[in-house]
């Protein structure tokens, strides 16, 4: 009997020793941070789905008002919140060549397929895709795209008229993801996604599974949150997300047999970037003897391109469906607002004979204002994450810190402190007027510097269209579910959503003009 209660305290002991390996590391730099608890480290609340990263994240930067940046313990890695917008200039900017890894990946260098793309790759890979694929974004390419979004704002149109004239209460979360997601659909892959008409369409199904975890999701996980290197070959993306993309990027481009089709949609944009062969560049990771950068070469193949549509789908989708409906939320709560946005709407439209185009989209500024606003309260992406990629002293400190080490800047954080936005909790789209400064590196919906989000013009383009689409047609105002602040979905860890939708009931305008 003794031998076994020696045994147990021995392996108790040990367990101990290996799951708190490391927890002195932000004491011993003299930086203030949360106590970490054995195996979870500091974030237990996360690993229990009681709140969000991006909750979590707010938090630590409001309990720590007096300090430049905050230590925190993620399981057994180590991370630090950046407080200060100057820090977080040199993160996102100035000393960008010490944090170009997103660190998102799980494992450094085993990189499950459908991670391969350019939200999630780092190095060398994110370096050549970027490099290849910021021309397939530039004005020019985005307002051929605007003819394939014309008839999904047609048929949001109609969906919204038809549950006006219902008078029932309409989860606008839910209208704005089918709208994304046709609008994907269209622009994405050139196809009819029907998701707006059919609230069961095989690709409204896809979209919701990529961001419904099941039991299985967590399990993996949570797996390769605690021991990364034991359960590196597990794959995050469920395996019907991974066959079910692959099989709609290959049939597609069977059909059009490799080849650019015309239709100026994102796979005809990365069959034509293809059709320029392998991409060449400096390396960002490995330098010659002499300093210089070696070239690093990729060669961009079936399966690296359906990783590319997979996150385009994924994360266009998503984050325009959450910044679109909390829009709406604002609006519906703030009728003056509103009602100055449909003014602004309909004056424009006027004079280009009521139909939607880029031109007219981007002429209407105060719901861009909006928007913006919106996105300050409540972004999609409510923290940004980079590691460090080789020891690094914060400027204005003693604090340095070692390879591999996560640096979180908390965007929701940042966005709603009254040190830069007064009364921050306030919805003033004048906040966003082109004669008023907003301070430098605190508002960062799409990130800053050179890995800023690619897509922002597509995203920003097709989130407008969609609400002048909708307040064209109808007016938004609270339902007997609508509430002032609702609760976050504490599963949300990547995208930030509300807990129950974004309930709304919608009204008839009788008069355009």
């Amino acid at each position: 009997m003794i031998p076994l209660i020696v045994a147990c305290v021995v392996i108790v002991c040990c367990l101990y020793s290996f799951s708190t390996r490391g927890y002195d590391y932000w004491q011993k730099k003299g930086v203030q941070h949360d106590k970490p608890l054995p195996f979870i480290g500091s974030a237990g609340r996360i690993f229990a789905q009681k709140m969000s990263m991006t909750e979590y994240f707010t938090e630590l930067y409001r309990k720590y008002p007096k300090e430049k940046l905050v230590g925190y313990y993620f399981s057994r890695e180590k991370a630090v919140v950046l407080r200060d917008p100057e820090l977080v200039k040199c993160v996102l900017i100035t000393d960008f060549q010490y944090f170009y890894r997103r660190g998102i990946n799980y494992h450094k260098d085993v990189v499950e397929p459908m991670f391969k793309n350019l939200f999630f790759a780092d190095g060398d890979l994110w370096k050549l895709l970027r490099q290849r694929m910021t021309p397939a974004f530039t004005s020019g390419k985005l307002k051929a795209m605007f003819p394939l979004i014309v008839e999904r704002t047609e048929r949001l149109q109609r969906t919204a008229a038809a549950a006006a004239e219902r008078g029932a209460e309409v989860d606008v979360r839910d209208l704005m993801a089918r709208y994304t997601t046709d609008f994907i659909g269209a622009c994405g892959f050139g196809i009819d996604a029907n998701s707006i008409d059919d609230e069961d369409a095989p690709f409204r199904k896809l979209g919701k599974r990529i961001f419904t975890p099941s039991l299985r999701d967590i399990i993996v996980t949570v797996a390769k949150w605690l021991a990364p290197d034991l359960f590196k070959c597990l794959r995050t993306v469920a395996p019907e997300v991974e066959r079910d993309t692959l099989s709609l990027v290959r049939s597609i481009m069977e059909q059009r047999n490799y080849q650019p089709s015309g239709r100026n949609d994102f796979i005809d944009l990365l069959l034509e970037l293809k059709q320029k062969g392998k991409i060449v560049g400096e390396s960002i990771e490995h330098r010659n003897s002499d300093g210089t950068s070696k070239i690093a070469e990729l060669e961009l193949d079936n399966l690296l391109m359906a990783a590319q549509v997979f996150v385009f789908f994924a994360a266009g989708f998503e984050t325009s469906s959450s910044a679109t409906s909390y829009t709406l939320h604002q609006l519906a709560l703030h009728p003056d607002q509103q009602a100055k946005c449909q003014q602004e709407i309909d004056g424009v439209l006027t004079r280009y004979g009521g139909k939607f185009c880029y031109d007219a989209v981007n002429e209407m500024k105060y719901l861009k204002m909006c928007f913006y606003e919106s996105m300050r309260l409540f972004p999609s992406l409510g923290f940004l994450i980079r590691k460090c990629a080789k020891p690094y002293t914060f400027p204005g400190t003693d604090v340095s810190i070692d390879e591999g080490i996560a640096v979180i800047i908390p965007v929701q954080g940042l966005q709603t402190d009254e040190q830069y936005f007064d009364e921050p909790e306030q919805f003033r789209p004048e906040r966003f007027h082109p004669d008023n400064r907003v301070e430098n590196h605190v508002y960062l919906p799409f990130g800053e510097g050179p890995r800023a989000c690619i897509g922002e013009r597509l995203g920003l383009m097709q989130s407008l269209a969609g609400l002048a689409a909708l307040l064209r047609q109808c007016s938004v105002a609270p339902s007997i579910s609508t509430k002032r602040n609702p609760p976050k979905e504490p599963t949300g860890h990547v995208v930030q959503s509300l807990k129950g939708g974004v309930p709304l009931l919608l009204k008839e305008r009788k008069i355009y003009e």
